[in-house]
């Protein structure tokens, strides 16, 4: 499943990068798709993407995560299907760790050379870590999340649409947004999943 949603990722949300759990007060947004998305990802220009806002707060999380960086945006996709389905994989089977939610991911630039942590929460901390794996500790924090339903493309749109609920709101954010990959973009079988039928969360603490 990790490395089939990394694969059809694709990183084609190259314009501003990164994902959370479910809020209360829901927001709905449509926002039109650009003639130049026409055909992009098979879906035709006049389909709008679906962004749901909502705030919460975040629960608390320990991550197993690395850090990489691609020279391409094509190299992105490889990297990430390589952290998830391989070394992340490794280290949770030899610690007998399983993992407690979906696969996450912080982008630290948006343009090449392109510079990312990849994680996944998990149950317990490894006794031991190879190199260039970490943990990390998330605290509950509060947050605004975009549910964005549509191509990986147009992610940009979700971001946009959090940074302008926080500015509506006089609120700044705190620290990186980043992705939580909620479903999964192929099925059982193999094919391609409508991708507004794939949610997306996009995650942004504020204070």
């Amino acid at each position: 499943m990790i490395i089939s949603l990394i694969l059809l990722h694709s990183c084609s949300n190259n314009d501003k990068k990164k994902g959370a759990n479910s809020g209360d007060t829901l927001k709905p947004v449509r926002t039109n798709i650009p003639a130049t998305e026409k055909k992009k990802d098979g879906v035709a220009a006049d389909k709008s993407s679906i962004i749901n806002i909502t705030d919460t707060i975040s629960p608390k999380r320990l991550v197993l995560y690395m850090r990489d960086s691609a020279k391409t945006f094509e190299r992105i996709s490889l990297k990430l299907s390589t952290i998830y389905g391989i070394k992340l994989a490794d280290v949770l089977k030899k610690n007998n760790i399983k993992m407690t939610g979906a696969p996450m991911a912080w982008y630290k630039r948006q343009k090449a050379p392109f510079f990312f942590e990849a994680g996944v929460p998990i149950s317990k901390r490894p006794v031991k870590l190879p190199a260039n794996v970490f943990v990390r500790e998330m605290n509950t924090d509060s947050v605004t999340i975009a549910h964005f339903y549509g191509p990986y493309s147009l992610l940009g749109q979700g971001y946009d649409a959090v940074k302008e609920r926080l500015k509506d709101e006089k609120k700044s954010a705190k620290g990186a947004p980043y992705e939580i990959y909620i479903d999964d973009p192929v099925d059982k079988n193999g094919k391609a999943v409508d991708p507004y039928r794939v949610r997306t969360d996009i995650v942004f603490p504020w204070h």
